[in-house]
């Protein structure tokens, strides 16, 4: 009998005072991790695509793994990025909504069930209205790549059901790189037709995006239809792979490995410089002189003397290109059990002091994290 006192009069406490253990709560230190907890795509055409992408970080310290997702409607699909996070590891879970097969406002949910480092579900609500009487086709404006400086231009065309007097009166894009306007191609008997026509500009920054236009028609229920931008915006020039592995060696040895810089359009070039982050002087670059379509340039590594793994960017100028390369460089150092002197295999030589003029900049500082103890 005092034990059961004990333990209501403890749990009694930990209630008055806020201090409930984390499972006692279940869900509620997942949901931190969703940088929003529901989504609502507005109003789309038939055909639109709809998806979105929901970011999660792994904010405490244990790993965090996604057991699987569920939805609570056939019109809802999701998917995520990648089921197992470390800690500040950031994610995606991709939420769908079938604007082809479904019509009118549709409601559903999308539950997140994760295992580790404890049981929790962190439910989204994701709605949407989908209009039967507009048809996009294709469903977005898409893309693909695109190198950068070079103009593009995509077509969407959109039909209309209906109202022979029905008018798209503008095409609203927030993001200045982005440009869209609409040309009528048809009315009468009860359709209306449009070309969407969306410009992608060549400043646009390099790297995924992913942006919604608006048009604005002449309807009073329902004026706003979303459409959906996808591109990716890539680099004339280009290091394949993008991460370069000087796998493991023993202080005071280098190694050197042939890297490819190409350019996509085949046109010869030149390049100005190659530099380091923050190699210090570990790096000795030989580069070529003259102008060709694919550079093969010579980087060598002479390993420093203490133990562990260097991890640095490499920057690569282009001759009158204003957009630099980068590529990632990866060596694992160890020490040798013994103080012996050890010559590794294949073409990896140990060296007593580098004579080579050291390619580098000045050291990034790391940007400071805050990570939590545990859910």
């Amino acid at each position: 009998m005092k034990r059961k006192t004990g333990r209501r009069w403890f749990y009694g406490l930990a209630v008055l005072l806020g201090t409930q253990p984390a499972w006692a709560q279940p869900g509620i230190w997942a949901e931190k991790m969703f940088d929003k907890l529901d989504h609502d795509f507005g109003v789309v055409a038939r055909g639109a695509e709809a998806k979105y992408r929901l970011t999660i970080t792994n904010r405490f310290k244990p790993e965090v793994h996604i057991a699987f997702v569920r939805t609570s409607c056939g019109c809802t699909a999701a998917k995520p990025s990648k089921d197992t996070l470390a800690s500040l590891e950031e994610a995606y879970i991709e939420l769908t909504m079938d604007t082809n097969k479904f019509s009118n406002q549709k409601d559903s949910s999308v539950t997140i069930v994760i295992d580790r480092p404890q049981h929790a579900e962190v439910r989204i609500p994701v709605r949407a209205f989908i209009r039967a009487d507009v048809v996009l086709t294709p469903g977005a404006a898409e893309f693909g790549s695109v190198i950068k400086g070079a103009d593009a231009q995509r077509k969407v065309a959109v039909a209309h059901t209906g109202r022979d007097s029905w008018t798209i009166k503008q095409v609203i894009s927030k993001n200045p790189n982005i440009a869209a306007s609409v040309v009528q191609t048809a009315r009468g008997n009860g359709h209306v037709n449009y070309d969407l026509v969306v410009s992608v500009k060549g400043s646009t920054p390099l790297g995924d995006l992913r942006e919604q236009l608006t048009l604005i028609t002449d309807d009073q229920g329902n004026p706003n239809i979303s459409v959906v931008v996808n591109v990716r915006v890539e680099n004339e020039y280009s290091v394949p792979p993008s991460l370069v592995d000087f796998g493991t060696l023993a202080p005071g040895v280098k190694k050197t490995i042939q890297v490819a810089v190409a350019g996509k359009s085949k046109k010869p070039f030149a390049i100005e410089k190659v530099e380091a982050e923050n190699s210090a002087g570990r790096f000795e670059v030989q580069l070529p002189v003259d102008s060709r379509p694919i550079h093969l340039v010579l980087l060598t590594i002479i390993a420093p003397a203490e133990a562990g793994t260097l991890a640095d960017e490499i920057t690569v100028t282009i001759v009158g290109h204003a957009e630099p390369v980068t590529f990632k460089t990866r060596l694992k150092v160890v020490v040798p059990p013994t103080s012996a002197s050890t010559t590794t295999a294949g073409s990896a030589t140990p060296v007593a002091t580098p004579t080579a003029t050291p390619v580098s900049t000045p050291a990034a500082t790391p940007a400071a994290a805050t990570v939590q103890a545990t859910p």
